[in-house]
């Protein structure tokens, strides 16, 4: 619900929780999650878990408040920093590793994180993930057209009618993935864009991307890094207030996307990355460079050696 009204509240939050998070205060959101303990460790121990990945800073709050408690055997566990910069309150979390993205080791160490456990090896993306990426214009009877693929989220977040509006009378297909909002679907299919193609929830985003000539993507630390790891021309977009706005300037100061402030400068923006081949060139080579497609099999092998 703090998404509503383009994300202010979450923004005004997401301030707060940075200011507080300079205080070195035991902060609430510990307090929060440590009340977990009791249940995670029971969890961990009666599945004869070993080791544990956590993806999300509230379960590593919950961990590290279980090895801080001298009633509880210690748990192994690596938190994964699946953005690109580190979040309030990162930096009381007390893993063996902490996994992020190379170049950012100055930004975790500022808030009080050991350079010690931090591992720059990269978010983490399925070897599988990339490499079965598949065509799939067939499906949808498209032939020569270019396919452009708009990414809103899991929850659909933005203007997005207002942007295919914009689009509609294009001659480029649009795959619009709309995600858990299923209004947001409905809307669409009601409008009945020549070409638009909409979808909900899919389980095989990876064929999308793929397929896309262009990837209009909300600026989401794991979408964002499955789109450089397939090498793929991205515009970001509907930038969630807080740490989507690092994600995105991340990007684009490593020129390995476009930033489109509107959906009134889309189109222009599509055009010009369509058709301007030393462009594409320019970002896909960045994302190589910066963006490990092989993060996944380092982050097996961390564990293979360390655990």
């Amino acid at each position: 619900k703090t998404l509503t009204n383009n994300g202010k509240m979450f923004s005004n939050f997401y301030k707060l929780g940075e200011l507080y998070s300079k205080t070195k205060i035991k902060s609430p959101v510990y307090l929060v999650n440590k009340i977990h303990k009791k249940t995670l460790f029971k969890y961990i121990v009666d599945n004869n878990f070993t080791l544990v990945i956590a993806t999300h800073l509230f379960p590593a709050l919950t961990l590290t408040a279980i090895n801080k408690d001298d009633n509880y055997k210690k748990i192994n566990f690596i938190t994964i920093a699946t953005d690109y910069e580190p979040c309030p309150f990162l930096e009381e979390t007390k893993p063996n590793y902490l996994i992020m993205q190379k170049g950012l080791e100055k930004a975790f160490m500022a808030k009080g994180i050991s350079k010690e456990i931090l591992i720059p090896s990269g978010i983490p993306v399925s070897s599988r993930f990339i490499e079965n990426a598949k065509n799939i214009k067939n499906e949808f009877n498209i032939k020569n057209e270019q396919v452009i693929l708009i990414m809103l989220g899991s929850m659909g977040f933005g203007n997005v009618l207002a942007l295919l509006k914009q689009l509609e009378n294009e001659n480029y297909k649009i795959i619009t993935i709309c995600g858990t909002n299923m209004k947001l679907l409905e809307e669409i299919q009601d409008r009945n864009f020549k070409n638009v193609i909409p979808f909900g929830f899919t389980k095989n985003i990876n064929d999308f991307i793929y397929t896309a000539d262009v990837v209009v993507s909300k600026p989401g630390g794991l979408s964002s890094t499955e789109i450089a790891a397939i090498r793929k021309p991205l515009i970001h977009m509907f930038a969630i207030p807080g740490i989507e706005t690092y994600n995105m300037n991340y990007f684009k100061e490593h020129n390995m996307s476009l930033n489109c402030n509107n959906y009134l400068e889309l189109k222009d923006m599509i055009n010009e990355l369509l058709y301007n081949k030393e462009l594409q060139t320019k970002l896909i080579n960045n994302q190589n460079k910066y963006i490990n497609s092989e993060s996944a099999k380092e982050l097996v092998n961390i564990i293979k050696e360390n655990f």
